[in-house]
């Protein structure tokens, strides 16, 4: 599944009205079942440019087309994503 205008807006209004992890995670996943989500503690992916950022949240995409996952920038290419809470008082 690419990320397309649509499935980016859904999650963009998500990511910035919501503040509690679990529930952002749970409703992505059930908008958007096509796509996979996982959630990732910052210090995991501190190193990494996210795709976007949020008050929040960061947002990371995946893409897994070649097998092996693999962060990516190009959401046409993106299979997945990680949402990583931004830690508090960051």
């Amino acid at each position: 599944m690419a990320l397309g205008p649509a499935a980016l807006a859904e999650i963009d209004t998500l990511l910035k009205t919501q503040a509690e992890p679990a529930q952002v995670v749970a409703q992505l996943r059930k908008s958007l079942p096509g796509l996979t989500v996982t959630q990732c503690d910052a210090s995991d992916l501190d190193l990494e440019t996210p795709f976007r950022t949020w008050r929040h949240f960061s947002l990371f995409l995946v893409d897994s087309t070649d097998h092996c996952w693999r962060l990516t920038s190009d959401a046409a290419r993106a299979s997945g994503v990680v949402v990583v809470a931004t830690p508090a008082g960051a």
